[in-house]
């Protein structure tokens, strides 16, 4: 889709204020009855599929492995400078902090010495200090002094996650090195205007479960009520090793058109550019992995700045109103789901494609020992 497309889009929302949290809220205005027990007995005693098909995936965690994907950690303004932040990751505890320049580090929690968080630690400087026996480390993970003046250990060290700061959240990637970019808007930096905010509550499922709505064209067709134009973008979605992505054009059964290009990065980043009302914006959740099959949700709404920061402001909330109505209309199935692949039809030919994506998806967890 060109960005200059000028294509316009907006939809009804359903519940998405009731997932909105409170400081959010401001920027945004069972079984059938049966009739009698031979009923029951009729269906109690019907015929059953001899077996279920299931098309295993790897959950997070499983065998101690987690897909090797840039994940979310808090929002920069958590952290304020020579602060200390204690998160839950992966299958363990984290520390993000900011030392005295402004820069943010994400390590391992506990400390080599006695194994004392060092959340509850603090920053000097460009070090963060235990709180038990003050220790000192650097933004390497290094022990460059002990308080009693002892020489610290040559093992005594911290394992530091590669971390990166944009859109307003901390971010830090499973694994020793990056294997992949964070995508950008498609528009410059210094021209964007962006809100970033997370959910307060935890989803139920892994992060590539969410993920797997976008190359789930089923599920756009039917719960998101999208009549694409012309043909259904089934040989169009573009594939590498870390990402899928797509464009399309349609309308909602409203009638208002839609004109979304939209992707996936790792197993936990959900990307759109889009248009609404004639002009662009770009929207992203990023999806952070507390623990094993949950997920906390990210949101990043983005739109390109105007002469009017009144109307940008107004814009940006409009944005975030419309995304919280389509991301509400698939919440309450989150909170419920079992993902459980099974039987697929030719429709369901692009999620098949993304099991196998899943399936070849680096795993690891280099930091296992020093986070639990």
């Amino acid at each position: 889709m060109d960005d200059d497309s000028g294509k316009s889009m907006s939809i009804a929302t359903t519940t998405a204020a009731d997932e909105l949290p409170d400081d959010i809220k401001g920027w945004v205005i069972g079984q059938p009855l049966r009739s009698n027990a031979i009923d029951v007995l009729e269906h109690s005693f019907g015929s059953r599929p001899g077996r279920q098909i299931r098309q295993e995936l790897p959950a997070e965690g499983e065998e101690g492995l987690f897909s090797q994907a840039w994940f979310p950690l808090c929002l920069d303004s958590e952290v304020p400078a020579e602060t200390v932040l204690g998160v839950d990751f992966l299958d363990g505890r984290v520390v993000v902090w900011r030392d005295a320049l402004g820069s943010a580090h994400v390590t391992s929690a506990f400390c080599p010495h006695l194994g004392a968080s060092l959340e509850s630690g603090s920053v000097i400087g460009e070090t963060l200090r235990c709180g038990f026996h003050h220790w000192s480390f650097d933004r390497d993970g290094r022990c460059v002094s002990t308080a009693i003046g002892d020489k610290p250990p040559k093992d005594a060290c911290l394992f530091v996650f590669p971390s990166m700061e944009r859109w307003g959240i901390v971010w830090a990637f499973n694994g020793l090195t990056p294997l992949y970019e964070l995508p950008e808007f498609p528009v410059d930096t210094e021209k964007l205007l962006f809100k970033s905010f997370a959910l307060p509550d935890l989803m139920p499922v892994d992060p590539w479960i969410q993920c797997a709505n976008t190359p789930d064209i089923q599920h756009i067709k039917t719960l998101h009520r999208i009549s694409f134009e012309g043909r259904d973008p089934y040989e169009d979605v573009v594939w590498t090793d870390f990402s899928m992505r797509y464009s399309f054009e349609g309308f909602f059964d409203t009638g208002t058109s839609a004109a979304w290009d939209v992707g996936i990065y790792g197993t936990s980043l959900y990307y759109q550019s889009a248009w609404l009302d004639g002009r662009w914006f770009g929207f992203m959740v990023p999806m952070g992995l507390p623990r094993p099959g949950y997920t906390r949700n990210y949101f990043v709404v983005a739109a390109e700045k105007g002469d009017d920061a009144t109307s940008d402001e107004e814009f940006i909330n409009q944005c975030v109103f419309t995304e919280m109505g389509i991301v509400g209309e698939d919440t309450h199935i989150m909170k419920s789901l079992r993902f459980r692949p099974g039987t697929l039809t030719r429709s369901d030919r692009v999620i098949g494609k993304y099991f196998d994506y899943l399936r070849k998806y680096p795993r690891a967890h280099p930091s296992a020992q020093w986070i639990r």
